[in-house]
C-alpha cells in the first residue's frame, strides 16, 4: 500500500488553497463541506471565488504566493496551472511538514484527495494514488449507483440508539446480527421511503419486544424488458437484499445474474393455455409463506408490475395479510421496445397519444373500445397479441383504421435476438407467420411505426 488512507477532521481548522480558478474553487467547496476555515492566496479570483471572498466566506490573500501564506495552516491545496508555483508551494510545505496536495501532480504531492462517496456520516473514499484519477472517479461512480441514500440517516439513526443496542444485547455475535437486520430489514425500507419516524419506532419496537424477531416483508420489482443495463438502481439493491426471489419466465437470465448469489430463486411464469388464476393464487401463497417467517421477498416481474403485470392484485393481497411491501417501478415493454426499434411513441407530426392495450381481456371478454383505437394520429402499444394478430389487425380496419396504417412487431425488445418486422395493417398476420414471430413480443400500430426502418438501430429488422 503505498498510501496510509486517513480521514482528517478539519472543523474549524485553517487550510490554504493557491489559486484562484475553477479548479481552486472545486477544492473549497470539498474543504467547506468539512468544516474548514479556508484562505486563498491568488492575485485574482474567479466569480464564486470572489462572491465569498465578499461575503467573508473566505479569506482571500492577493498576490503570488509567498511562504508566509502557510502560517497556522494545517493543510494546503496548490490549485493553480503554473507547476512552478505549484512546486515552490510544495517545496514550502515540506519544509514545514504540512501535507499538501498539488492537483493533477502526484509527484509534488504529499497528500491525495480521493474521490469521494458521500452518505455523511458514512463516507467512502476512492484513491489511485494519483496515477489514475478517472479510474478512481469511475469506480465512485459504480459505488454511487450501489449505495443506497438512505445509508447515511440509518447510520444517523444506529449512532443514536447504540447504547441501548449495546445495553439490549451484550452479546458481539447477536448485535453483529442486529446491525445486519438494520441495513436490510424494514428500518433501511422506512428509511428508502423517506419516513423516519417510522423507521425510528420500528427500532425501538425490535428492541422493546426483545430482538430478534424479524418481519418479512416483499417488493415489487419491475425487471424491465430484459437487457440488463436498463434495471434501475433501486431495482439492483432489491435483488441484492433478497432472501427469495419469485420471478416470471420474462425475467431474463442476464437481470437475475446480478441478484444476490444465495437467495432462493422460485420461478412463477405463466405459460400459455394454464389456468393463471390458479397461477396467480399460488404466487400469492410463496409472497405470505416466505415473509411471515421473516424473509425479504422480491417478486420479480417482467417490464413493470403495474402494466399489465397483476402488481396491483398482489399490492391488494399483502395489504390484506398485513405484510410490508414496496414497488420498484421498471422501464416497460412499450417504452423499451418501441426506444430499441427506432420508434418515437408520440411524433409531433404523427402522434399526440400513446395507448397501452392489452390484447388479453379479464375471462376473455372484448371489451376494448375499438372506435377509439381505430383513430388515427395516435400510437397503439398492444401487449401479448403474438397469438391475437388476424383478430386485432380485423378489428382495427373493421372500425375505421386504414389497412395501409403503419406496424412493428418488436420481438425479445431490448435482447441481443430482437427482431423487429414492419410493414401495412392489413399484411401483418401474413408477414407475423411468414417470419415466425414468437412471444415475446410487442405490437406498435400507427404513423409512427413507419419510421422504424428510418431510425432503427438496433437487433435486425425484417418486412
Amino acid at each position: 500500500m503505498k498510501l496510509f488512507p486517513i480521514f482528517a477532521d478539519l472543523q474549524g481548522r485553517r487550510v490554504l488553497v493557491v489559486g484562484g480558478g475553477s479548479v481552486a474553487a472545486r477544492k473549497v467547496r470539498a474543504l467547506q463541506e468539512a468544516g474548514a476555515e479556508v484562505r486563498v492566496g491568488a492575485p485574482d479570483l474567479e466569480p464564486e471565488l470572489a462572491g465569498q471572498a465578499a461575503d467573508g466566506r473566505i479569506v482571500h490573500v492577493p498576490g503570488r504566493f509567498e511562504a508566509s501564506w502557510l502560517d497556522d495552516a494545517w493543510l494546503v491545496v496548490a490549485a493553480t496551472d503554473d507547476r512552478e508555483v505549484n512546486a515552490a508551494v510544495d517545496a514550502a510545505a515540506r519544509e514545514r511538514r504540512i501535507f499538501c496536495n498539488v492537483v493533477d501532480d502526484a509527484e509534488l504531492s504529499s497528500f491525495q484527495v480521493p474521490a469521494i462517496v458521500d452518505r455523511s456520516p458514512l463516507v467512502l473514499a476512492i484513491s489511485s494514488s494519483g496515477v489514475a484519477p478517472v479510474l478512481a472517479r469511475r469506480l465512485r461512480e459504480r459505488l454511487e449507483s450501489l449505495l443506497d441514500h438512505a445509508l447515511g440517516p440509518l447510520a444517523e439513526l444506529a449512532a443514536r440508539h447504540r447504547p441501548r443496542i449495546r445495553a439490549a444485547l451484550p452479546d458481539l455475535g447477536q448485535r453483529r446480527r442486529f446491525y445486519d437486520w438494520l441495513l436490510d430489514g424494514p428500518v433501511a425500507g422506512w428509511l428508502r421511503q423517506q419516513q423516519p419516524a417510522q423507521a425510528e419506532a420500528e427500532l425501538q419496537q425490535a428492541l422493546d419486544r426483545g430482538w430478534p424477531q424479524q418481519p418479512g416483508s416483499v417488493v415489487l420489482v419491475g425487471a424491465g424488458p430484459g437487457d440488463p443495463g436498463l434495471l434501475t438502481l433501486k431495482a439492483l439493491r432489491a435483488l441484492n437484499e433478497a432472501d427469495v426471489i419469485l420471478h416470471d419466465r420474462l425475467a431474463s437470465a442476464d437481470v437475475l445474474a446480478l441478484a444476490r448469489r444465495d437467495a432462493d430463486r422460485i420461478s412463477v411464469g405463466k405459460l400459455p393455455g394454464e389456468n393463471h388464476d390458479a397461477t396467480q393464487a399460488r404466487i400469492h401463497a410463496l409472497m405470505a409463506e416466505h415473509a411471515r417467517v421473516g424473509r425479504r421477498v422480491v417478486r420479480l416481474k417482467g417490464g413493470d408490475a403495474f402494466i399489465f403485470g397483476r402488481g396491483g392484485e398482489e399490492l391488494e393481497f399483502l395489504r390484506e395479510q398485513g405484510i410490508r411491501y414496496e414497488v420498484v417501478p421498471g422501464i416497460t415493454a412499450a417504452l423499451a421496445c418501441a426506444a430499441y426499434a427506432g420508434i418515437p411513441l408520440t411524433h409531433r407530426d404523427h402522434a399526440q397519444s400513446v395507448r397501452l392495450v392489452t390484447a388479453h381481456c379479464r375471462q376473455d371478454e372484448d371489451t376494448l373500445d375499438w372506435d377509439g383505437l381505430a383513430r388515427s394520429h395516435q400510437t397503439l402499444a398492444f401487449y401479448m397479441g403474438v397469438g391475437q394478430l388476424e383478430r386485432l389487425a380485423e378489428r382495427l380496419v373493421a372500425h375505421g383504421r386504414a389497412p395501409d396504417t403503419p406496424f412493428a412487431l418488436v420481438e425479445n425488445g431490448s435482447r441481443p435476438e430482437q427482431r423487429v418486422v414492419a410493414g401495412k395493417l392489413a399484411d401483418m398476420a401474413a408477414l407475423a407467420r411468414t417470419h415466425q414471430v414468437h412471444a415475446p413480443a410487442l405490437l406498435i400500430v400507427g404513423e409512427v411505426a413507419g419510421l422504424a426502418d428510418k431510425l432503427h438501430w438496433f437487433g435486425s429488422t425484417a418486412g
